[in-house]
């Protein structure tokens, strides 16, 4: 499979080629992955399921610009993020992708409102736009009336909402989502899927899920299953 020409469009949002990673060297040295290739379109709903320590985690970071590859190379919108400097690879991360943690990753002093705003912020949007979009977010996921609260003072739904949120604050066309539903009971797992859902279906944006739960990832079009660092199978569900 060729890298794609920069200068012709592409219907990819995400590519992985030859994709490996592996941590430390000579005898002791582990593979994480090793030789990934998949892509992406613009506009799929894609989930990886596997076990722990299946190398599901490594793989988002390296799609999303969070870790760099051993070997292989990785394709954001057409770009080769892998030899990216640091300070081109931030603005590929804040422009064009979205991320959601299982552990929510929220500033624990700062409110709902403000969590939301802080992508904004670094952006250098200015404060009246930064509390619009923050407002427009959280009345979408229904927690506009909680948007001055504590993020501490959030349910675990509710912060995961935030969470979504947040990732949307710049717009960005890519969602990437590393176990989102991982801390959540099944009342709140089902509204989280159906949010992932609703981004995809109804807003559009590439979301690409990693999960260990098979209910979690049969909500996605397409499932890659991944063990030992490689992928297993892929099947497609819608």
């Amino acid at each position: 499979m060729q890298a794609p020409d920069k200068t012709q469009p592409s219907d990819a949002s995400i590519q992985a080629l030859n994709l490996g990673k592996r941590y430390g060297s000579g005898a002791t040295s582990t593979i994480a992955l090793e030789n990934v290739n998949f892509e992406v379109k613009r506009g799929e709903f894609v989930s990886i399921i596997g076990p722990s320590g299946s190398g599901k985690t490594t793989l988002l970071n390296l799609l999303g610009a969070l870790d760099r590859p051993t070997t292989g190379k990785v394709f954001i919108d057409g770009i080769d993020v892998s030899r990216l400097p640091n300070s081109e690879l931030a603005k590929v991360r804040n422009k064009k992708l979205g991320f959601v943690f299982q552990d929510f990753n929220l500033i624990s002093r700062m409110s709902a409102g403000e969590n939301v705003e802080l992508p904004l912020l670094i952006e250098g949007v200015p404060s009246r736009e930064r509390s619009r979009r923050a407002k427009e977010l959280l009345d979408r996921f229904g927690l506009g009336p909680k948007s001055d609260r504590n993020v501490n003072k959030l349910s675990g739904g509710e912060r995961q909402r935030v969470a979504v949120a947040r990732a949307l604050a710049n717009n960005p066309a890519i969602v990437l989502a590393d176990e989102p539903t991982g801390n959540l009971d099944t009342k709140n797992t089902e509204i989280m899927m159906e949010f992932m859902r609703q981004l995809n279906s109804e807003l559009g944006k590439t979301v690409l899920v990693i999960t260990h739960n098979p209910e979690v990832a049969k909500r996605a079009d397409r499932l890659i299953a991944i063990r030992d660092g490689r992928i297993e199978r892929e099947e497609f569900l819608n």
